[in-house]
């Protein structure tokens, strides 16, 4: 499976319980609230806009991000994740890219910020291959990174 055919489909009647179905990693499952919750927070939070991750034809992730500015003066992600058996080979980049063109478009926008927990390795080197800085910002447990938006 590669990252080159990597795409990303708003939620729909299709492709939800799929989402439902995907899991990360057993090392992982403190960092991140399963797709489920996140798909019933969009129900009831409509400027959250959630995506399922495709590669080829087959859903093999989930991504949801806020379409109105938050803290720090940016748009947040608020997840993204890959299913264990297709972590490691590109994917969550080749989504994130995705997501960061689509949330480009949102008006005003100049910072998207992401945020995660200082030990989830995989997130780290995710968000700084990506431009992502830390300026440091905290919220709770989790650190804040920040991708600047250029004209």
């Amino acid at each position: 499976m590669s990252s080159k055919n990597v795409r990303i489909v708003e939620l729909n009647a299709e492709n939800w319980y799929a989402c439902c179905e995907l899991e990360v990693s057993l090392e992982q499952k403190d960092y991140i609230e399963p797709n489920a919750i996140s798909i019933a927070q969009s129900k009831f939070e409509p400027t959250l806009k959630p995506y399922a991750i495709y590669a080829e034809e087959k859903v093999v992730g989930f991504l949801m991000y806020n379409s109105v500015q938050e803290e720090l003066e940016g748009y947040w992600v608020y997840r993204i994740m890959v299913d264990k058996e297709f972590q490691g080979k590109g994917i969550g980049k080749a989504a994130t890219n995705l997501m960061i063109s689509e949330m480009a478009k949102l008006p005003n926008v100049k910072k998207i910020v992401v945020g995660y927990h200082p030990e989830n390795i995989g997130a780290h080197n995710l968000y700084s291959s990506l431009g992502f800085i830390d300026n440091g910002d905290r919220f709770g447990k989790e650190m804040a990174v920040i991708k600047y938006i250029t004209e």
